[in-house]
């Protein structure tokens, strides 16, 4: 018999808070996260914005020591971590340490480490590279460290698809829940590329926005869009099968109805100009969720502010949907936090289960110029009041990766 599948915790570390009420917040208040680059020097590069992780007090989470050996990304997955277990209210001895998972993608993983060992290895040799250069690089030991630290020995199964990493592995999770493979898992991403490996690397790719102004650098859905703004951070659910949540008494945020994912086959980094996959993602979630389209009243989009995508994605949306489309709020995040690679469906799912329990459509901030092709309700530049009962996650990754997740409002 398939399990009901609720979220019990929320942790997360963004360039616009660092927990989920900072974040909240600052969504609330369209805080706008980018500005220059400030961890690393950028003389020799061109120059871009990115949105940093800013005033981070990792003490409570990790010991200094520890600290100092790891990753910026694994750093990031352990915060976020701590918070979203303390706000399910686990404790060791609460749960079945075999049927605890950890379901945490990364798009690249230690992005720094490999940089600065590499440097070292290069100006110095390979014997001054460090021991800790491995377990900081493999993805695999992002959500490792996570299920070291809490004792989950249920399946630690890191899922890597691009920028749909996070969201992928939250789907992943409630269908291992859903099954009955596991009571409860960690779910998310974390990332960490504002470096000169992740900027450049984009950059060169031109899917990075040139422009300098920070209200103009990230503008999902708006016709003078030029590219994404890299970002950084980790979001992470603590997903709960229900009787297992009842019996703890824990609070219940939010449930996950629907789950899909499939690819495009059509380009390494290109989304399909059909927008038929993304398409029957959609569909397909809704399936699974057993709801009919006009039943959702939200959308956190992927919306990146990349030509291609933001198109293809209102198009999509509006083959998923019908007329019903300009019905359903659209909230692009991407405009205040930017864009974290593997992390951000993490981070966007948290906004998402804060939007329903608060009845609060996030803004997409800095819309200026309408596009006629993406000419859907964007809410922009200010959040707005409406009942959420049901709302769709999208996430879109290099390779074709399509996922998308249905939460459905807790009311008890």
């Amino acid at each position: 018999m398939e399990k009901r599948v609720v979220i019990t915790g929320l942790g997360v570390v963004t360039p616009i808070g660092n927990n989920v009420k900072d974040m909240w917040q600052g969504v609330l208040e369209g805080r706008n996260g980018i500005g220059e680059i400030t961890l690393f020097d950028i003389s020799q590069q061109k120059p871009y914005l990115a949105a940093e992780v800013k005033d981070l007090d990792i003490a409570d989470a990790i010991p200094p020591k520890e600290a100092r050996r790891m990753d910026r990304t694994t750093i990031f997955a352990l915060v976020a971590a701590k918070e979203a277990y303390e706000q399910a209210g686990l404790t060791e001895g609460s749960f079945d340490p075999e049927r605890f998972g950890t379901f945490i993608g990364s798009g690249i993983g230690g992005l720094e480490t490999i940089y600065n060992e590499t440097k070292k290895a290069v100006e110095k040799g390979a014997d001054r590279l460090s021991p800790f250069f491995i377990p900081n690089t493999i993805v695999n030991l992002v959500g490792g460290n996570v299920a070291i630290k809490y004792h989950a020995k249920g399946p630690s199964l890191p899922i890597v698809t691009a920028c749909s990493s996070a969201t992928n592995s939250i789907g992943e999770a409630y269908r291992y829940i859903k099954h009955g493979y596991v009571d409860l898992a960690f779910a998310g991403g974390s990332e960490a590329p504002v470096n000169v490996l992740g900027v450049g690397g984009f950059s060169n790719m031109r899917a990075i926005s040139p422009n300098l102004d920070p209200d103009r650098a990230s503008i999902p859905f708006d016709k003078e869009r030029q590219g994404f703004v890299i970002g950084e951070g980790a979001g992470l659910l603590i997903l709960e099968e229900y009787e297992h949540a009842k019996k703890r008494n824990a609070k219940i945020l939010a449930e996950i109805v629907g789950y899909h994912t499939n690819c495009d086959a059509f380009h390494i980094t290109q989304p399909d100009e059909t927008a038929e996959s993304i398409t029957r993602c959609m569909i397909n979630a809704m399936k699974d969720a057993e709801i009919k389209p006009e039943m959702i009243d939200f959308i956190s989009p992927h919306g990146t502010s990349t030509f291609y995508n933001d198109r293809m994605e209102t198009k999509g949306i509006k083959k998923a949907f019908g007329d019903h489309a300009y019905k359903i709020s659209i909230g692009a995040t991407k405009s205040m936090h930017a864009h974290s690679l593997g992390a951000v469906g993490g981070i966007e799912s948290a906004i998402t289960v804060m939007a329903m329990r608060e009845s609060m459509v996030p803004p997409t901030i800095n819309y200026k110029v309408k596009d006629p092709e993406c000419d859907l309700d964007y809410t922009p530049n200010k959040a707005k009041k409406r009942e959420i009962k049901y709302a769709l996650k999208n996430s879109l990754g290099f390779g074709g990766h399509n996922a998308t997740i249905v939460f459905k409002k807790w009311e008890d």
